[in-house]
C-alpha cells in the first residue's frame, strides 16, 4: 500500500500548492485593481474612480463568466454538486478534464477578485478532485498522455477514493483544517466509506494544509514577507480572533436563539435560491439559440456586479462611498466608518472585523440591518450564476451580521460589561456563533462545520 499513501501525499501537496496560488492571485488582483485607481483617489476624482472600479470589475467578470460558458461548461457554477453526484454513481462528462480545470480556476479567481459576493471554497473542492483524478490516473485523453505508472489504480473504485481525498484536501487547504476536510468528505461528499480511506484522506488533507501554511508563511500577494516556516496563528487561522472569552451558562440562551434563527434563515435562503434557479432555467431554456442563451447568462453576471456597485453607492451615499473607496487602499480606516466598512471589498477581512472582540459600539443597527438584507439577497442571486464561485464567505458574512445584531441587542439591554462574569456579552462573540448557525442552516453540516469554525 506504499504507492497508495505516496499518491495521497502527492495529491495533498498539489492541492495545497493550488490553494496557496489561488489566494495569492486573488490578493494580487485586488491590490492591482486599487493601485490602478489610487491616483484618481488622490486627485479627489471619486466619480472617475467609481467608473474605473466598475470597468475593471466588469472586465474580470466577463472573462470569468466566459471561461465557464464558452471554454468549460462543466465548470459552472461551483462543481460541488457534480462531484457529489459522481462519487455516488452518476457519470458526468468532461468533469475532470484539463479544460474544466483551467476554466474553473480562471473563473474562480476573477469572480472573487471582481467583487462578487462569493468565495473560492466551492471551486476548490472541484479543483482538488480534478487534481486527484489526474495524479492518480496519470493519463489524459485531451493531452494524449498515458504514463505507465500506478496502472493498478486505473479502476472505478480507486479513482473515486482518490477523488474523495482530493475534494477533502480542497476544503482543508481553504480553511487550514485537515480534520474539517476529512469530516466534510464523510458528512457531505461520499456515500462509500471505510476506515482505510478515512486515514488516507486525513493524510491527504494534512499534506494540503501543511503545504498551504508553509508557502503562506512568508508570501502575501507574491511579495516575500520573511519568516519562512513560522506558522503564525494570525496567518494560519482564516478568521483570527485575538482575545478569547470565557463562556457563561447564560450565553446558551442567545446561542439557542441564533441556532433557531440560522435554521429559519437558512431554509429561506435555500428556498429563495431554488426558486431563483428555477426561474433562471425557465428563462434561459426558452431561448432556442445556444449562442444567445450563453450570452444572456453572461449578461446576467454583469447585471449582478453592476447591481452590487450601484446599490453600494445608493446605500452609503457620496460621503460613505468615498470613505469606502479609501478604505480599500487604507484598511486601518475600517474602524472609523461602520457603514462603509460593512460593504468592504474583501469579504474575509470584513468577517474578521465582525468577529473582533471589544468593538461593542463600532456598528449600529442601521448599518448591520442594511448590510444583512443586501448580502442575503445578492448572494442568493449570485449562487447558480455562470461563474465558478463558492457560497461560504457570503454565508459566514450573513450569519455574522445577524449574530452581531443579537449581540448588540444584549449590549443595549445590559450595557458594556467588562467584569469576568459579563464579558461574554460581546457582539463579536455572537457574530462568530451567528456565522456558524447560518452556515449550518444552509449547508446542513454539523460536525465538520463545528471543527472548521473552531480550527
Amino acid at each position: 500500500e506504499w504507492d497508495r499513501w505516496l499518491l495521497m501525499g502527492l495529491i495533498g501537496t498539489a492541492v495545497g500548492m493550488l490553494g496557496f496560488l489561488t489566494h495569492q492571485i486573488i490578493d494580487s488582483l485586488v491590490k492591482l485593481k486599487w493601485d490602478l485607481v489610487e491616483s484618481y483617489l488622490k486627485d479627489g476624482n471619486f466619480h472617475l474612480t467609481w467608473m474605473c472600479v466598475l470597468g475593471i470589475g466588469l472586465a474580470m467578470i466577463l472573462v470569468s463568466s466566459s471561461s465557464v460558458l464558452f471554454f468549460c461548461p462543466a465548470g459552472s457554477p461551483s462543481g460541488l454538486p457534480e462531484i457529489i453526484g459522481y462519487l455516488n454513481g452518476t457519470s458526468v462528462q468532461h468533469l475532470f478534464n484539463i479544460k474544466t480545470f483551467l476554466g474553473t480556476f480562471v473563473s474562480c479567481v476573477l469572480a472573487v477578485a471582481s467583487g462578487l459576493f462569493c468565495g473560492p471554497e466551492g471551486p476548490m473542492v472541484h479543483l482538488g478532485a480534478i487534481l486527484a483524478c489526474g495524479l492518480s490516473q496519470l493519463q489524459s485523453d485531451t493531452l494524449g498522455v498515458h504514463l505507465p505508472f500506478f496502472t493498478r489504480f486505473r479502476n472505478s473504485a480507486d479513482k473515486r477514493s482518490f477523488i474523495t481525498a482530493g475534494a477533502g484536501a480542497g476544503i482543508a487547504s481553504v480553511f487550514r483544517a485537515p480534520i474539517g476536510g476529512l469530516l466534510f468528505t464523510l458528512e457531505e461528499v461520499s456515500s462509500f466509506w471505510n476506515i482505510r480511506l478515512a486515514w488516507q484522506t486525513f493524510f491527504c488533507c494534512l499534506m494540503a494544509t501543511f503545504t498551504t501554511d508553509l508557502l503562506s508563511s512568508s508570501l502575501y500577494g507574491f511579495v516575500y514577507r520573511g519568516h519562512f516556516g513560522f506558522f503564525e496563528a494570525e496567518k494560519r487561522i482564516l478568521f483570527w480572533v485575538k482575545n478569547l472569552l470565557d463562556m457563561h451558562v447564560l450565553a446558551f440562551v442567545p446561542t439557542i436563539l441564533l441556532g433557531v434563527l440560522g435554521g429559519l434563515l437558512g431554509a429561506l435562503f435555500v428556498s429563495l435560491n431554488t426558486k431563483i434557479n428555477k426561474l433562471r432555467m425557465q428563462f434561459f431554456n426558452s431561448i432556442p439559440k445556444s449562442s444567445v442563451r450563453k450570452t444572456s447568462k453572461l449578461l446576467e453576471t454583469v447585471l449582478i456586479l453592476v447591481k452590487r456597485l450601484v446599490t453600494v453607492s445608493m446605500i452609503t451615499g457620496s460621503l460613505s462611498c468615498k470613505i469606502l473607496l479609501l478604505f480599500c487602499i487604507s484598511p486601518h480606516l475600517f474602524l472609523c466608518v461602520a457603514a462603509a466598512a460593512l460593504l468592504v471589498e474583501n469579504g474575509k477581512q470584513g468577517i474578521t472585523y465582525l468577529f473582533k472582540r471589544g468593538t461593542h459600539e463600532e456598528f449600529g443597527y442601521t448599518s448591520l440591518c442594511t448590510a444583512l438584507a443586501f448580502y442575503f439577497i445578492l448572494s442568493c442571486w449570485t449562487a447558480g450564476s455562470a461563474v465558478a464561485s463558492g457560497l461560504v464567505i457570503p454565508m459566514l458574512y450573513t450569519g455574522a451580521l445577524y449574530g452581531r445584531i443579537i449581540g448588540l441587542i444584549l449590549v443595549s439591554i445590559f450595557g458594556v460589561q467588562t467584569n469576568e462574569y459579563g464579558a461574554w456579552i460581546d457582539p463579536g462573540l455572537f457574530a462568530a456563533i451567528g456565522a456558524a448557525s447560518f452556515f449550518s442552516g444552509v449547508s446542513r453540516l454539523t460536525i465538520s462545520l463545528t471543527v472548521i469554525m473552531v480550527s
